[in-house]
């Protein structure tokens, strides 16, 4: 019997998740956290086969639930859920330990296929992920300017185009006021900006906010 831990802090996708697990494979022992506090408490209190992780996560990045998870279960497979494209995360969970990058809006049987292949040590890449991946590896390709980012930089950044505060940034990320105002201006230095208003513009138009 497969043990999944679900985290996921809305309430109706954790129970849709837990219905298509239970009914659609064989026997599973499914799990619930609705936070990144308490995913952490949960893997490391109790046995897992496998962490289904949503990345917006009210308390914390869930990159950072990720990280964490694996530098204390390094042998334990996380599949990131997300209703962001794949060009935005998709890269940074896989380097990050993720087994596999799926979409919110993926059909159950991939899901399924999906928890399968990552329960059994392997990674799962959709074909969307795999064309991603293979424009990556073209030597002529231009990156785009938040791709230098790191992720730290790179959620600092999405932060603020959603209008949030250095204050609510700070208790966001469980940070000072001060170090969000370093990776603040490290960002707009990397990106060759000054303004908020100019970082904005630009995670609008990259679709990195929605």
């Amino acid at each position: 019997m497969l043990r999944i831990l679900i985290c996921d802090d809305h309430t109706i996708t954790r129970e849709g998740l837990r219905r298509i697990l239970t009914d659609y494979s064989e026997p599973m022992q499914v799990g619930e956290a609705g936070s990144g506090v308490e995913c952490l408490t949960m893997v490391r209190r109790q046995d897992w086969d496998l962490v289904l992780l949503d990345i917006s996560l009210p308390d914390q990045n869930g990159l950072d639930v990720l990280k964490r998870i694996k530098r204390d279960r390094p042998e334990l497979p996380v599949l990131v859920l997300s209703m962001y494209p794949v060009d935005q995360y998709a890269v940074r969970v896989l380097h990050a330990g993720g087994a596999g990058y799926l979409s919110k809006e993926t059909a159950p049987e991939q899901l399924l296929a999906a928890v399968r292949k990552v329960a059994q040590g392997g990674t799962f890449v959709t074909p969307e992920l795999a064309e991603h991946l293979a424009k990556l590896l073209k030597k002529d390709l231009i990156k785009p300017p938040h791709a230098q980012l790191s992720d730290r930089e790179f959620e600092v950044l999405r932060l603020i185009a959603l209008g949030k505060s250095p204050t609510e940034i700070a208790r966001r990320l469980s940070l000072s006021v001060k170090t969000i105002s370093t990776y603040r201006a490290r960002v707009l230095q990397k990106m060759g900006m000054r303004h908020n208003s100019e970082l904005t513009r630009y995670a609008i138009a990259n679709r990195l906010v929605y």
